[in-house]
């Protein structure tokens, strides 16, 4: 006899109302977050530039910021007069550089472009003499046409940098915006972060704090003493347009491992139009700067900010210009260290448990 008490859904063969009910519930569930994360995905691929402004002005104002604490200590003013005094101060230096030196560095980057095409002709023509086969003559020929391809489009270009000084425009302002009262917008990200998650979120935003701090400090040394290295270095060679190779290796010296080669290139070739000898020497001095960016310069940068290793940073500017082009390339580095940071925080310390130590965290 059937036990009474069994329910006529729950005869043999008839799946159970409740679970056919959480069976749909399943699935509607999981159907919503698939939805969820191929949106915020789609979202993320969709603002991958707007996000990469927002990094810019994040970094800026953490510039921003240093300026202003620095001169609240010496001065004792108001934060609002202080950052007000930080971005004069700071507008006034580029514009007595561009005021004092524009016309020469005008020169010196003329000077670098006309010259361009005559050195690449009389390395071709070492070439020849040397008996180096047509691979490598090709190899120049397709550069020569890659270089011949972007003269011809530099109308094209110009509208690319003109939207460019107009984001800058925009990361500026709004670096400006953060830098005034960045307590703000810190505890806003905060209460977005869940109760039990909060304090590990805000040592993460310290670390990544501090982590762009040191970066930015450590940076501005080394660009400015390879800058500096490296127009005297061509000075003494006799490579013409010194002053301006010297400030494109400065500034290129901010993209990591890449940049100073980049910055290389128009040097040798530039020092081809003295000598093959000039150019070697040229090369030479390249190495030994880069030798002691590498090994003393380099250091000192991750010793206050963090020590990332140079493979982790190498990769992280092949991938930043695989996926953000220009921007992501000259974000690299400072993006690297917050997302370095945030790992070590967040996955090694928060979720393995594990001990870590933050670069400049002793000194903050």
């Amino acid at each position: 006899m059937p036990n009474s008490a069994v329910l006529a859904g729950d005869q043999p063969g008839h799946e159970p109302v409740r679970n056919r009910s959480f069976s749909q519930a399943q699935v509607a569930a999981t159907t919503v977050t698939v939805i969820a994360v191929l949106g915020v995905a789609w979202l993320l691929t969709t603002l991958t530039d707007f996000l990469l402004m927002v990094f810019a002005a994040l970094v800026l104002a953490v510039i921003f910021d240093t300026m202003t604490g620095a001169v609240q200590r010496f001065t004792g003013i108001k934060r609002g007069f202080a950052l007000t005094l930080s971005v004069v101060a700071l507008l006034a230096v580029f514009a007595s550089v561009f005021t004092l030196f524009g016309t020469q560095l005008t020169g010196q980057f003329d000077t670098i472009r006309d010259s361009i095409p005559r050195a690449i002709e009389q390395v071709r023509g070492l070439l020849d003499r040397v008996g180096l086969g047509a691979p490598a003559r090709d190899a120049l020929q397709t550069g020569t046409g890659d270089v011949s391809k972007f003269v011809s489009q530099v109308g094209g270009y110009a509208v690319t940098v003109g939207n460019g000084v107009a984001n800058f425009v925009l990361i500026f302002v709004g670096a400006i915006f953060i830098a005034s009262d960045p307590k703000v917008y810190r505890r806003g990200l905060l209460l977005l972060i869940p109760q039990q998650a909060e304090a590990t979120a805000e040592s993460a935003l310290d670390d990544a704090s501090r982590g762009l701090r040191g970066w930015m400090v450590g940076q501005a040394v080394s660009s400015l003493v390879v800058a500096v290295l490296t127009w005297g270095g061509l000075t003494l060679l006799g490579v013409p347009a010194s002053v301006g190779l010297g400030l494109i290796a400065g500034l290129l010296d901010v993209i990591p491992m890449v940049g100073p080669i980049i910055s290389g290139v128009p040097a040798v070739l530039l020092a081809f139009t003295v000598s093959p000898a000039t150019a070697l020497w040229t090369v030479i001095l390249f190495l030994l700067v880069q030798q002691l960016q590498g090994n003393f310069l380099q250091p000192m940068i991750q010793k206050h900010a963090v020590n990332v290793p140079p493979a982790v940073l190498l990769f992280s500017v092949v991938a930043a210009g695989l996926l953000f082009g220009f921007m992501g390339v000259l974000l690299s580095a400072p993006l690297t260290v917050v997302i370095f940071v945030l790992v070590q925080r967040i996955y090694v310390s928060a979720l393995l448990k594990k001990d870590i130590k933050v670069a400049g965290e002793d000194e903050s």
